[in-house]
């Protein structure tokens, strides 16, 4: 689910590195809000990360 449908954005992987510098494994999810857009000139729900959002590459529904 965690997933952008605009730029393919998903889960990534790191590591964890406490204060005494154990290491273990992490992910990183990005920010995917669920918007209302116009796919194909009709409205569809889509998942749509917060940078496509902020730099205009979704068409909002209303």
């Amino acid at each position: 689910m965690a997933k952008c449908d605009i730029c393919g954005k998903s889960v990534t992987f790191g590591i964890k590195v406490s204060h005494s510098h154990r290491r273990s494994n992490r992910t990183y999810k990005p920010n995917v809000k669920r918007v209302k857009a116009i796919v194909n000139g009709t409205p569809k729900r889509v998942y749509a990360c917060t940078r496509c959002l902020r730099s205009g590459k979704v068409q909002r529904a209303v």
